[in-house]
């Protein structure tokens, strides 16, 4: 398991790495403009709706009745069970994308009812969505494939595909001069992104025997208990939407750079969510599927507790970092070009608010695989529409007084109801077993971050005096990279001793 889950975080690192550079170009030349706001949202609305209907609720559905029909039956009856689910979900999201094409100003006025107060803001985010939004068909058939190489140990294909979106989105902005203005380029940079991705996994799949021939559609005995775990994992997948919606509906409310600061925030936020919360996820669930359903679930609660550890392990240092610095790392990576200072520190309050629900965040998916490995997609649905209720009324409580940290603030606490929920429901069915290791792993990490937080709170100015004579622009980030150096070399240092010292297994 460490080797796949180091395998899906190093390319999920790749895909964060160049995401930085993609926002970094969006940053410098969008800001947190008008058109940044357009952009957001026209990026944001096929990406909520691939989230419900791809990446959480479908993945969440199909890997472990999947990995289940391998491990019960063999690898032609899972591939006749594939065919006809990729035939389904391209007919819906087809279908579904053509429809919210048409219908696109009323999508846009219930997603960002404060953009009819801005005429040229609502047109713009209409145009820019209307050409983004067909990415959802193409990422919902690779969230399918990338399930099924996920439940035959290929990681790799499934890992970069992100890059590509990237990749894209960068290539287009240095053409932007074709497109009638930057935030035109970038929607359509979205839009080649979903047939880069779709191509990539299916020839990976092509080459490897695996890829889901479309077949027609049969009710049999894995397709229903497919579609029977589809329809609360769509309802748990839409709450945590909804919740996100309920960021950019209220953020639209708030005078203009509201969404793109809660974008840029975001953007960093996500570097461990997905590097490391994610990682583990992908890995974790076919492995606990495979032996829960071949009765091994003692080694099902091992490999639980070893992706949290490692999950924990590589989150403290984000965390810390978020809480102590934030207003620093927006500057270093973002003030350049159209964005200030002044939104740097906006975006860095931001970033410090969501930092508080960092921790929640990426366990919540090694959480749930206690429940999707065992076929049970209701009780995370329970657990998730608690932390959204919660976070809704936090937000609405506390959007007008303090704005869009406290968006994120209500999204972190959201979380962590989330993540409580989970564990205790999951210990009450004995369906996650903390062992003693892990107690002694989460000891020495509180140890080794304690020096880490007082390093980065008072190094800082420290490691900006060392870049005075560098030109400007490159001040900000080489104070950071040395600071980011340092910290990793002293937490890590410690950490190793403290494992060593407390004899903590991570493998």
């Amino acid at each position: 398991m460490f080797r796949a889950i180091a395998s899906v975080g190093g390319l999920t690192a790749l895909s964060r790495v160049t995401g930085f550079v993609r926002d970094i170009v969006i940053a410098a030349t969008l800001g947190n403009s008008m058109m940044a706001d357009a952009f957001v949202v026209a990026q944001r609305l096929p990406n909520h709706f691939r989230a419900i209907f791809g990446e959480g609720a479908f993945n969440n559905a199909f890997v472990p009745t999947y990995a289940g029909t391998l491990e019960k039956r063999d690898t032609p009856r899972a591939q006749i069970f594939a065919g006809g689910v990729l035939t389904l979900m391209a007919l819906v999201t087809g279908l579904f994308s053509v429809l919210a094409i048409i219908f696109m100003p009323l999508m846009v006025d219930l997603l960002a009812p404060g953009f009819r107060n801005d005429p040229a803001k609502f047109e713009l985010t209409v145009a820019l969505t209307r050409i983004a939004f067909p990415y959802l068909f193409f990422i919902v058939l690779v969230t399918l494939i990338s399930g099924i190489l996920n439940a035959h140990k290929r990681f790799a294909a499934a890992a970069f595909a992100p890059v590509l979106l990237n990749l894209s989105v960068i290539a287009a902005l240095a053409v932007a001069y074709l497109f009638p203005n930057a935030a035109y380029a970038a929607a359509f940079g979205v839009l080649a992104a979903g047939i880069l991705e779709f191509l990539l996994v299916a020839f990976d799949a092509k080459l490897n025997g695996i890829f889901p021939k479309p077949s027609k559609i049969t009710f049999d005995a894995e397709t229903k208990l497919f579609l029977k775990t589809l329809g609360p994992a769509i309802i748990g997948s839409a709450g945590v939407q909804i919740a996100m919606f309920a960021d950019t509906i209220i953020a639209s409310l708030l005078p203009t750079g509201a969404v793109s600061s809660l974008y840029y925030a975001d953007r960093l936020y996500q570097l461990p969510v997905g590097m490391i919360g994610l990682a583990a996820g992908t890995v974790l669930l076919p492995t606990m599927s495979q032996h829960v359903a071949a009765g091994r679930f003692i080694e099902a609660h091992h490999q639980q507790n070893r992706a949290i550890l490692l999950t924990l392990a590589l989150s403290v240092p984000f965390f810390v970092g978020f809480l102590t610095i934030p207003t620093e790392i927006m500057k270093a990576l973002f003030a350049r070009g159209a964005f200030t200072d002044a939104a740097a520190r906006e975006a860095g309050a931001v970033l410090a608010a969501y930092g508080v629900g960092l921790l929640a965040i990426v366990l919540i998916r090694p959480a749930v695989a206690s429940f999707y490995s065992r076929n049970d997609t209701t009780t995370p649905l329970i657990a998730s529409f608690s932390g959204i209720g919660v976070n809704i009324v936090l937000k609405i409580l506390l959007f007008r007084s303090e704005g869009a940290p406290g968006l994120a603030f209500a999204t972190a606490t959201g979380a962590w109801v989330n993540l409580i929920l989970l564990v205790l429901l999951a210990h009450r069915r004995v369906w996650m077993d903390f062992d003693s290791n892990l107690a002694r792993g989460m000891a020495a990490m509180a140890f080794a971050a304690l020096p880490l937080t007082v390093l980065l709170m008072f190094g800082i100015d420290v490691a900006n005096s060392y870049t005075l004579t560098l030109p400007p622009l490159w001040q900000a980030p080489a104070g950071l990279a040395l600071l980011g150096i340092a910290g990793a070399l002293l937490y890590f240092s410690l950490l190793a001793g403290c494992v060593k010292f407390l004899r903590v297994r991570l493998r």
